[in-house]
C-alpha cells in the first residue's frame, strides 16, 4: 500500500512539471538608442521603448510595436523629422495594433522637439509620455547616426538564420547588451 501512495505521488509530481515549456529566447536588435527612448528589432517588428515621464514611478519603461509594412519605419522617421521642418499645429495621430500615439511638438530653448504620448491599450485613461527629443536624438533613436537605419528593410536574422516566427515578445531589451568593447586598465 505505501508503495503505491509512493507511485502515486511521484507521477504526480512528474506531471505537474511536465507542464512547463522551455520557449527560444530571441533576442532584440538595437537600432539606436538616446537616454530614456529606443529603437529595437525583432524579425520584422519594430519596438519603442521609453522611459514614461508620466508617471511617479520613474523606473516606468514603456513601449509600443508596429510592423514595418510598406516602409513604416521609415514613413514614421521621415514624418517626425517634416514635423521639425514645418511645426504641425495640433498634434499628429498614428493609430497603431494595439495604441494610440501622438506626436507632440514643442520648442525648447528655441529648438523644435518632439515627445510621443502613447494612449495603452487605446484608451484615453492610460497615457505614457516621452522626454522630448530634438532632431539630432531622433536620428540618433532611428539609426541614422550609426548607420543601423539600413536594418529597417533586411529581414530579422538570429545567428545568420533567418527567423519565420510571427509571436510577439514582451521582453524589455537588455542594457548591458551593448556591442562596445571595453579595454581593461593595466
Amino acid at each position: 500500500m505505501r508503495k503505491i501512495i509512493l507511485l502515486i505521488t511521484c507521477m504526480f509530481g512528474v506531471s505537474v512539471f511536465s507542464q512547463i515549456k522551455v520557449l527560444k529566447n530571441e533576442s532584440l536588435v538595437e537600432i539606436g538608442k538616446d537616454n530614456s527612448v529606443g529603437l529595437y528589432k525583432k524579425e520584422d517588428k519594430f519596438t519603442i521603448n521609453y522611459q514614461d515621464l508620466n508617471t511617479s514611478n520613474l523606473n516606468t519603461i514603456r513601449s509600443f510595436s508596429f510592423q514595418n509594412l510598406d516602409g513604416d519605419v521609415s514613413g514614421l522617421y521621415k514624418l517626425i523629422m517634416d514635423g521639425f521642418i514645418t511645426t504641425p499645429d495640433e498634434n499628429i495621430i498614428l493609430e497603431l495594433p494595439n495604441d494610440i500615439i501622438e506626436l507632440h511638438y514643442e520648442k525648447n530653448y528655441g529648438q523644435p522637439t518632439v515627445q510621443f504620448i502613447q494612449y495603452i491599450n487605446k484608451n484615453r485613461k492610460y497615457v505614457g509620455k516621452s522626454q522630448f527629443l530634438n532632431k539630432k536624438q531622433v536620428e540618433k533613436v532611428f539609426g541614422r547616426v550609426n548607420g543601423k537605419s539600413a536594418m529597417y528593410e533586411k529581414p530579422g536574422t538570429i545567428n545568420g538564420t533567418k527567423t519565420g516566427s510571427n509571436q510577439a515578445s514582451t521582453a524589455a531589451p537588455s542594457s548591458n547588451g551593448n556591442s562596445k568593447n571595453k579595454k581593461s586598465k593595466k
